[in-house]
C-alpha cells in the first residue's frame, strides 16, 4: 500500500470518528486531525463497489450521534437506486420517523406534486418512484430543530456513499441545511437557486424546501421553486 493510499485510508477512519488504532506487537497510532480546508462536510472517501444495500447493512442500528436517542425509525432513503435525478432534504420529521420513509407527510406530498406536475407540464414522463429522495441525517432532531454541525458531519458520510453509489446526472438540494452539507456554503438559498452549483463533478441545484413552500406568506418562493425544478427537470431527462 502506497503512502497516499495509507493517508486516504486513515483519513477514511478519521470521518468514522476513530481516533485510534491499535496493531499487534506496536504502540498505538493516534491519527492527527485533518486539516481545515473550506470544503463540504462530506468524506471524500468511499468504498469500491459501494451499494445502497451495502450502506444501509453499515449504518445499521445507529447510535453514532445523539439523535438516535428520541427516534422511533432510521429513514435512509427510498426510490430508484440508477435514479439520474436524486432530491436532497435536511432530516426527517414525525410522519418520516414513524413510517421510516423521507417526504412522506405534507412537504412531502407536495414534493410529489411538484415533481409529477412539473414533469406532466413539460411532457416528461416522470412519477416520484423514478428519482431518489433521502436526507442529510437520518434520524428526525428533536422538535424538528435544525441538525447541529456533529451531526450533519457524522451522517454525512452515509450522505455521500448513496450519493457516489448512485451517480445522478445532477442532484436537486432542497432548502440551506441541504446547501450546506453538499456545497460547503454559509450562502442561503435566495442566493444560491437558480444557478448550477457542484458536488464534486455533479451538478447541483439548491431551491427551497417544500415545508418552506408550506407557509402562506411565501407564494413568490413557490414560484420560484417550480422555475427551479423546471430546470432541472429538462437537464436531466431532455
Amino acid at each position: 500500500m502506497t503512502q497516499d493510499e495509507i493517508r486516504r485510508r486513515l483519513e477514511f477512519y478519521q470521518d468514522l470518528g476513530i481516533k485510534t488504532l491499535y496493531r499487534h506487537a506496536a504502540p498505538a497510532v493516534t491519527l492527527d486531525p485533518p486539516p481545515t480546508v473550506a470544503e463540504p462536510a462530506l468524506p471524500s472517501l468511499e468504498p469500491v463497489g459501494d451499494t445502497l444495500l451495502k450502506i444501509l447493512d453499515d449504518i445499521g442500528d445507529c447510535r453514532r450521534c445523539r439523535l438516535h436517542e428520541g427516534r422511533n425509525r432510521l429513514v435512509f432513503g427510498s426510490g430508484n437506486e440508477h435514479a439520474k435525478l436524486v432530491f436532497v432534504g435536511e432530516g426527517p420529521g414525525a410522519d418520516e420517523d414513524a413510517q421510516g420513509l423521507p417526504f412522506v407527510g405534507r412537504a412531502g406530498q407536495l414534493l410529489s406534486q411538484m415533481i409529477e406536475g412539473t414533469a406532466q407540464k413539460e411532457g416528461i414522463p416522470l412519477k416520484r418512484p423514478d428519482v431518489y429522495i433521502c436526507n442529510v441525517v437520518k434520524c428526525r432532531p428533536p422538535q424538528n430543530r435544525t441538525p447541529q454541525p456533529d451531526e450533519m458531519e457524522i451522517c454525512g458520510q452515509f450522505l455521500a456513499r448513496q450519493l457516489q453509489a448512485i451517480r445522478p446526472k445532477a442532484i436537486c438540494a432542497l432548502g440551506s441545511t441541504a446547501a450546506k452539507a453538499l456545497l460547503g456554503t454559509k450562502e442561503g438559498v435566495t442566493r444560491l437557486r437558480g444557478k448550477w452549483q457542484q458536488w464534486r463533478d455533479i451538478p447541483v441545484m439548491v431551491t427551497y424546501h417544500p415545508s418552506y413552500l408550506l407557509r402562506p406568506y411565501n407564494q413568490n418562493a413557490k414560484k420560484e421553486a417550480w422555475e427551479d425544478l423546471k430546470m432541472v427537470l429538462h437537464y436531466v431527462y431532455d
